[in-house]
């Protein structure tokens, strides 16, 4: 049972580990404010969610604890991390900051003039 708990706590930590090194990357290259928090937002999630899993595991499996606050941590961090990237990247959006060409659409240009001008007609 240990041997097995811990292949399973390292491979967690590990999959953390990858993330979290990929959201540097990402971070790092990736051309404007949209495309780096999107890499921030969802990799970093994964990346930490992955790795507070493997440290709740190794207390539960191995010290025999279970963890309650480690439990509030990743569900905190699941709900709150990508909302707070959407909430950013809207909030470069509204404040004018123009995507990269290799950005694909803007879905929200439409929504946006049609909402500055009820405004105007007010």
């Amino acid at each position: 049972m240990t041997v097995i708990a811990n292949i399973l706590i390292v491979s967690t930590i590990v999959v953390g580990i990858i993330f979290t090194i990929v959201t540097v990357i990402g971070i790092l290259r990736l051309p404007d404010v949209y495309t780096r928090a999107h890499a921030a937002s969802k990799s970093a999630t994964l990346g930490v969610l992955s790795i507070l899993l493997g440290v709740f595991l190794h207390f539960w499996l191995i010290k025999g604890v279970f963890s309650i606050q480690l439990i509030l941590a990743i569900v905190f961090l699941f709900i709150t991390s990508p909302i707070g990237g959407h909430l950013m990247s809207r909030a470069a959006y509204m404040s004018g900051v123009k995507p990269t060409e290799l950005t694909v659409g803007d879905d929200l240009a439409e929504v946006v003039a049609k909402a500055k001008n009820t405004r105007k007609e007010v």
